[in-house]
């Protein structure tokens, strides 16, 4: 069987990418004179040939792709969409930003809105971590990118995704902890277990805790059933109740780690000299807090970039009915240390 040429083909002759080849063809007035005469004498030269009924049937007349996370109050997930947007706008494409609230029945409803709204594909943080609603989107062969989560749905298909090492980073954040002579450290957990990353990110904190020689009894959680300002806040009072008081929390992200610091301020005890603080995300607001905090940095934007790029190559392969092979990105994470967390306990 001869092999149709395909558009990473006239990409990989030309030198170009995919979306740069795709906006000679959409939207040419947006490439560079000499990138798109180039381009157009590959075209011609390999005898391309855009499928346009495969188009229509794959993403009807659509230009938009769907992105789907858990919650929009937080910075990183704003990130996360920026970077998204700007991949997709190089590829002629928009982005349609929605917000599950970490519901399940909000993502199912939403992810019916983009089944019936024939997206081209979808970029999702799962609010479900089995994956089920997902399954939608394959039954209508809309192809999709997990961000920030690795899943496999009820069928067993996998999908890409892009993600961050989350058991790195938990044990990094409890390790500098540990570095600084803390033996005595709470985890305010946000939703406990639920999610895979949070799980992973506990998952860490102990490693560090056994590779160091310490006792498991070193980490203490805490549970609260948001992952917000606010619950960071409510989780002060488990924290001051506890029989030891830890010298030292790891939150699971930077918004329960800035509802911690403001409630410790609101009682008088100060961070980092009474109780250090380590969050995670690494978001702005983590830099510009009243004692700056140290946080485990997550490349938010380039995980929305490379999302949004990977989802544009699957969806290139279907049009030019090309096999498309899963792939999962797990980037690493990096610690940014500041104020927050800076002591060295007296032994």
């Amino acid at each position: 069987m001869i092999r149709r040429t395909g558009i990473k083909d006239v990409a990989q002759e030309a030198g170009v990418s995919v979306g740069t080849v795709s906006n000679v063809i959409n939207r040419p007035e947006t490439v560079a004179r000499a990138t798109r005469e180039r381009v157009q004498e590959v075209i011609a030269r390999l005898g391309y040939v855009r499928s346009e009924s495969a188009r229509q049937l794959r993403a009807g007349a659509s230009r938009i792709m769907g992105l789907l996370v858990l919650d929009m109050g937080n910075p990183f997930f704003v990130d996360v969409a920026r970077g998204a947007e700007r991949a997709a706008r190089a590829a002629g494409l928009g982005v349609m930003v929605c917000n599950s609230d970490s519901s399940p029945d909000e993502e199912a409803e939403y992810l019916s809105m983009f089944v019936e709204q024939r997206v081209r594909g979808v970029l999702v943080t799962p609010a479900d971590a089995t994956g089920r609603d997902l399954s939608l989107l394959r039954r209508h062969q809309i192809p999709y990118v997990v961000v920030d989560a690795v899943v496999v749905d009820e069928g067993g298909e996998g999908a890409c995704s892009v993600s961050v090492d989350d058991v790195i980073g938990g044990e990094m954040a409890v390790a500098h902890l540990i570095d600084q002579g803390h033996r005595s450290i709470a985890f305010v957990s946000g939703l406990g277990h639920d999610r895979p990353q949070i799980r992973d990110r506990w998952t860490g904190a102990c490693r560090a805790v056994a590779a160091a020689g310490l006792p498991p009894e070193t980490m203490r959680e805490i549970a609260t059933d948001r992952l917000d300002v606010s619950a960071g806040a409510d989780a002060v009072a488990s924290l001051l109740g506890l029989r030891e008081r830890p010298t030292a929390v790891f939150c699971a992200n930077d918004m329960l780690a800035l509802g911690v610091l403001q409630a410790l301020f609101a009682v008088g005890i100060k961070v980092p000299e009474e109780i250090a603080l380590v969050g995670y995300d690494d978001i702005d607001f983590a830099a510009a807090a009243a004692v700056p905090l140290t946080s485990v940095r997550q490349p938010a934007v380039e995980m929305g970039r490379l999302a949004a790029e990977m989802l544009v190559r699957e969806t290139m392969a279907e049009e030019d009915a090309e096999e498309h092979v899963h792939e999962q990105i797990v980037l690493q994470p990096e610690l940014a240390v500041r104020a927050s967390s800076r002591r060295r306990l007296t032994p």
